[in-house]
């Protein structure tokens, strides 16, 4: 299978790409843990079915030492008992972040608030910034067909 586009070959989305790209390095002096900031990536990555996304922040998050069973349990999160409280804010901050058309209002002042409980401005901000970027990507990658499967960590360096 080849994508429906060679995004590195077109000076316009490959500049665009640089761009998203710069704005998820910027995360990385966040003070949300990584662990998080990779669960959150990785469900909205599984909503917007982008099996790239889905492949690489599995891949970096496992060899970061995230366990093979929290992975496995990012998409049933509200029913396992793996992740902390703070995490499960995230994770749903991800998931009305995601499905913004699902939902007339976008994210709930409920989740918000549970949110805000664990994480504060500047960390919400972090939060913000990821699940937009990892929208950008997903939506990218589903329209181009982008395969899935053959990602090492730290292939993009």
């Amino acid at each position: 299978m080849d994508a429906r586009l060679n995004i590195m070959a077109s000076p316009v989305a490959a500049k665009a790409l640089k761009h998203l790209v710069t704005a998820g390095k910027t995360l990385a002096d966040s003070t949300v843990p990584a662990a998080t900031l990779e669960l959150v990536r990785l469900r909205a990555s599984q909503i917007n079915g982008c099996g790239f996304c889905t492949d690489m922040h599995t891949k970096d998050a496992a060899h970061a030492g995230e366990t093979a069973q929290r992975l496995h349990m990012v998409a049933a999160w509200r029913e396992a008992t793996v992740f902390t409280d703070a995490e499960r804010a995230a994770l749903e901050l991800a998931e009305q972040g995601t499905r913004i058309a699902d939902a007339a209002g976008g994210v709930t002042d409920e989740a918000w608030a549970n949110a805000a409980k664990y994480y504060d401005e500047d960390q919400l901000a972090d939060l913000v910034s990821a699940i937009a970027i990892i929208n950008a990507f997903n939506r990218g990658n589903v329209m181009i067909q982008q395969p899935a499967g053959d990602y090492q960590p730290g292939q993009f360096g």
